[in-house]
């Protein structure tokens, strides 16, 4: 397993991509930018034989990803134990329309993480996780609003899981047709695919003289954070 100051980690049997391996990528900045632009991972595991898949809401601080919930959570009861757990996230990125049906595909960003996560004791760690899930969603949200008091903390399971075993896969440009299926007419290209937000809505109990920060106003997912 590769060591957490390297720019590149090294494959491991479960972390090779094998399908398409001319897709896959270990360079660690590239992980971590998927991972910065993502809002939603799904984690598998497997209790007593059962696989489940849970999508839910994570941070990232330099080379450690963290998920939280509440301690009642199967999940994180389930994860706490040490069990080994999957996390994939997926961006999409357009529709790659083939001329025929076969070749038709995605362009995407995907990252999958294996390993075991751990639960974070530390209070100072686990403040930091905590402010890592809010930035996450949109930048500076942290020092704008009340920070977890001291009920709510005690009520929020916090686990980690290390960024060591790790890929990314990648597919990007035009669709790759059979030669004989160029001359068909039949349109194909890409039809580019991207996360756009709406204008942003006011509750109701907002004072008029509380402005909509400008994180708010020109909210994007890209390059949205950067924790080193």
């Amino acid at each position: 397993m590769s060591e957490i100051n390297q720019e590149q980690l090294t494959p491991t049997q479960r972390s090779q991509i094998k399908r398409v391996p001319q897709r896959g990528n270990y360079e660690r900045e590239v992980i971590y930018q998927i991972l910065d632009e993502g809002l939603i991972c799904h984690v598998g595991f497997a209790v007593d034989s059962q696989p489940y898949v849970i999508p839910t809401a994570y941070g990232r601080v330099a080379d450690q990803l963290y998920i939280h919930g509440s301690p009642a959570s199967r999940m994180l009861r389930s994860l706490q134990t040490g069990i080994e757990v999957c996390l994939t996230v997926t961006l999409l990125d357009g529709l790659v329309l083939a001329r025929s049906a076969f070749h038709h595909s995605m362009n995407y960003r995907s990252v999958v993480i294996f390993g075991t996560a751990t639960i974070v004791k530390d209070a100072e760690e686990k403040l930091e996780a905590l402010r890592a899930f809010t930035e996450h969603v949109i930048p500076k949200r942290w020092t704008e609003v009340r920070p977890p008091n001291h009920q709510e903390l005690q009520g929020t399971l916090v686990l980690s899981l290390p960024l060591t075993e790790a890929s990314a896969k990648v597919r990007t440009g035009p669709p790759l047709d059979d030669e004989a299926d160029y001359t068909l007419p039949v349109w194909a290209g890409v039809v580019p695919l991207k996360l756009v937000a709406g204008e942003a809505i006011a509750d109701a109990r907002v004072p008029s003289t509380i402005n909509t920060p400008i994180e708010v106003k020109n909210y994007t997912r890209l390059n949205s954070k950067v924790l080193k």
